[in-house]
């Protein structure tokens, strides 16, 4: 019987892609800098704001919960790599989303299409290629593993890509970090000059002058300059002696040196500003008229609108139902949820034992929650069943 060698590649010949869309003009890769406008990540993640708005938007999506409608999809949702965790794989797809646009994952499959697991790529190790037809994409994988090399032509099923905003229909994203390249040229520029006028600020710790006396001539002012520092350095903390003929000025930081220091906090807005967010999550002071409420709103509409494209990928991939709840991400502790069950149960939406019933499906209250006894109100004992009985009614 003959020995059948079953590859990793697609199972038929991808019809000649016509052409890279890596190979895009303004396309952005972040290993090989192709313009002056380039950022790469590794830049991009020295910026003290970026690096933790990454932080914090990544690891919030990650506390996304995502529900499938298969118990086997669910599975593989909730760890789809053999290498790490699935919050960790998600955090890093997340993150690579963030600065690239593009997320990749490979899908490891059986002979008949089963996901085994699913391995996290670099945007480097992709090369994602039209079809000379249009009919979709292909891709072009390295892999570091020597063992398994380049895969070529590896159709779009099984590959796992999210995308952020597109210019050439939703191929490909584009990396929000190209709407930042002139507020980062800015704030380098500002960081050196502010750098600049420290030094200089604090190089020279004062003038003193020689008020009464004939003009001294530059070996004499070195001189006295010398001996001056010199007494300065070994007065142990005690006070500068001169006499009446001398005057001393210590320097001080000009108010324009401090105001560029200040320039950190326009930079911040306008990094908080490309991503969505509130710029009070960068540790701004942000819009003091603004409720933490509404800002809790603004940035669940932010989280929204990254999710939204992660859960059209993986449904349209796994050929099931995926649905995500953001609530975990923005309400940690479940506070705010069970604030405004509270309020429905107030107003008689829910009956208390649907409330009570709610709150432990989440984990707020514990499964085994002893039965209530007679609570009192205002008119005397009114017992629960009765409180039910009235919110049916």
């Amino acid at each position: 019987m003959p020995l059948f060698t079953l590859k990793a590649t697609n199972s038929r010949a991808a019809p000649k892609p016509a052409y890279s869309l890596s190979d895009d003009e303004e396309a952005i890769n972040f290993l090989i800098a192709k313009s002056d406008k380039y950022v790469s990540a590794d830049k991009a993640l020295r910026n003290s704001d970026i690096f933790s708005l990454l932080t914090q938007l990544s690891g919030d999506l990650a506390l996304v919960s995502l529900k499938a409608s298969s118990e086997r999809v669910q599975s593989l949702i909730n760890n789809p790599s053999t290498t790490t965790n699935g919050t960790s794989f998600w955090q890093s797809m997340y993150a690579q989303l963030l600065l690239d646009g593009n997320a990749y994952a490979y899908r490891w499959r059986n002979i008949n299409g089963v996901d085994l697991h699913w391995e996290y790529l670099r945007p480097s190790q992709v090369q994602p290629m039209l079809l000379e037809d249009g009919s979709g994409l292909v891709y072009n994988i390295n892999f570091d593993e020597p063992v398994y090399g380049r895969f070529e032509n590896v159709p779009q099923v099984d590959v796992i890509h999210i995308r952020l905003m597109s210019k050439n229909g939703g191929m490909t994203g584009i990396s929000p970090l190209t709407a930042l390249t002139n507020e980062l040229d800015i704030k380098d520029a500002s960081n050196d000059l502010t750098m600049s006028a420290l030094k200089q600020s604090v190089t020279t710790p004062g003038i003193l002058k020689v008020t009464k006396s004939a003009l001294l001539d530059e070996k004499d002012k070195a001189a006295r300059s010398r001996k001056f520092i010199w007494q300065l350095h070994h007065s142990n903390g005690g006070p500068a002696v001169i006499d009446d003929l001398e005057d001393y000025q210590p320097l001080e930081i000009k108010s324009n040196v401090a105001q560029l220091l200040n320039q950190v906090d326009w930079t911040s807005k306008q990094i908080a500003k490309v991503y969505g967010i509130p710029d009070s999550y960068l540790n701004g002071q942000g819009d003091q008229q603004s409720s933490l409420k509404m800002m809790g709103s603004q940035y669940a509409q932010a989280l929204n609108r990254f999710v939204n494209p992660i859960v059209s990928e993986l449904d349209k991939k796994m050929n099931a139902k995926i649905t995500a709840d953001i609530r975990p991400a923005i309400d940690a502790t479940g506070d705010a949820y069970a604030d405004t069950l509270a309020g429905l149960t107030k107003n008689y939406a829910l009956a208390g034992n649907q409330a009570t019933y709610i709150l432990q499906q989440i984990g707020y209250l514990p499964k085994k929650l002893p039965k209530a006894a007679n609570i009192s109100g205002k008119g005397g004992e009114i017992s629960d069943d009765n409180t039910n009985q009235r919110a049916n009614n």
